[in-house]
């Protein structure tokens, strides 16, 4: 991956997680908020977060269309959560603004709004003590 310059969205959500993985991988990570930002890319991460906020944020950076376009030519986009939500072509029950690059039908975590997630103490089998 060295050599590579990869975007991560950062417009909301986990994007500094990303940023620290890619920098590790010897890739040069640059936070995406700006049409110029997405220009200068080979790859994009599009993070974990809240994909209703960060659809409405692409619209009104106008980031979509550019994110989409570079997206047909080629640039590969990897999203984790609230990214894969983003990308899918369909969310069940819902309207919100998407991607829609990926030929993908995601539903929404059933659990309720971000708010209401919590992180907590793990013992899980082959892993020992984790937080999640």
């Amino acid at each position: 991956m060295a050599g590579k310059k990869i975007g991560v969205l950062a417009l909301q959500g986990a994007f500094i997680e990303h940023e620290q993985v890619l920098k590790k991988c010897g890739a040069e990570a640059v936070e995406v908020r700006s049409a110029q930002d997405v220009e200068s890319i080979d790859g994009l991460i599009i993070p974990g977060g809240e994909s209703t906020t960060m659809g409405k944020l692409l619209v009104e950076y106008n980031l979509q269309p550019l994110i989409k376009k570079r997206a047909e030519a080629g640039m590969p986009i990897w999203g984790t959560c609230a990214g894969m939500i983003l990308l899918a072509r369909e969310i069940e029950n819902s309207a919100q603004n998407r991607l829609g690059l990926m030929d993908i039908s995601v539903k929404r975590n059933a659990f309720g709004r971000q708010v209401d997630s919590f992180e907590t103490d793990l013992e899980v089998s082959g892993l020992g003590k984790t937080r999640a």
